[in-house]
């Protein structure tokens, strides 16, 4: 969340955690003022909608289906029933079974070859022989590629063009969004501050003013304050949304700005516009 001093007007930009719930007394780094700062404001849907879900109690699934039960059917006697069938004097000897006749082969006779066609005497290179294949005209693939490839180029362009390059093709970008030719951003070097708190906590604030020299009324985008360490690698960056949108022609508006927590390792601030 970020904090602003009642006295200097300097922002803070602290954890959640920090403040909490509810609440707790802050001293200014700046100007040493002491207020109570109250906590960050929760979003009461989602907090009672929490427990709801919480409490439901998860739906038991379906007993399984009874196994089916069979009767295991009770087997005759093959004897008696065959006595019932048959009369009692056939008993003495078992039936008779006459094999089957053996089947007929038919013998048939084989299917005669086609007889090889012949389409002349003289047989060229470009001739086909049935069934015939069509020939491929290569003017007509080299022309589909062609207008293929011009589709694709098209569409990465205008795709590069609105969204910019993506962040994994290795090719330098610029930090900075464009200059705002008549909005000047000032931010000196000796009102930036870079120390250790007592607490131990890294802090950096920074001071400057934007003025419109233009004569239109313009548009203030965000700042970029970038830091850097002693190799000139980017460590640490946050953005800063102007106090006011829009400045009239010859209006100046000051911006007072600190971050704790910021890289031991930083060593060297830079400020700009943000990039869209």
């Amino acid at each position: 969340m970020i904090i602003a001093c009642p006295a200097c007007t300097t922002r803070y930009v602290v954890p959640d955690s920090a403040i909490g719930a509810e609440g707790r007394t802050v001293r200014c780094a700046k100007c040493r003022h002491s207020w109570f700062q109250d906590g960050p404001v929760l979003d009461l849907a989602e907090v009672a909608a929490a427990p709801a879900a919480a409490e439901a109690p998860a739906a038991s699934p379906p007993p399984p289906p009874a196994a089916p039960s069979f009767e295991e059917p009770v087997a005759e006697e093959p004897e008696a029933a065959y006595a019932e069938a048959r009369p009692a004097d056939a008993l003495a000897e078992p039936p008779s079974w006459e094999e089957p006749p053996a089947p007929t082969v038919v013998e048939t006779a084989p299917t005669p070859e086609p007889e090889a066609q012949d389409y002349g005497e003289e047989v060229s290179q470009f001739d086909y022989a049935p069934p015939f294949s069509p020939r491929r005209n290569m003017l007509k693939v080299w022309t589909a590629a062609a207008a293929l490839f011009a589709v694709l180029a098209l569409g990465t362009v205008a795709a590069v063009s609105y969204w910019g390059l993506p962040e994994w093709v290795p090719i330098s970008r610029p930090i900075f969004g464009m200059a705002q030719p008549d909005l000047r951003l000032d931010f000196p070097k000796d009102k930036q501050e870079r120390r250790t708190l007592p607490n131990g906590t890294e802090y950096f604030g920074a001071s400057g003013t934007v003025k419109n020299i233009g004569r239109e009324t313009q548009s203030v985008p965000s700042i970029l304050i970038v830091l850097s360490d002693a190799r000139d690698r980017i460590v640490y960056s946050w953005e800063i949304p102007p106090p006011k949108s829009r400045l009239a022609p010859g209006e100046t508006m000051t911006i007072n700005e600190a971050v704790t927590d910021v890289p031991r390792s930083a060593k060297y601030a830079d400020i700009g516009w943000k990039p869209n």
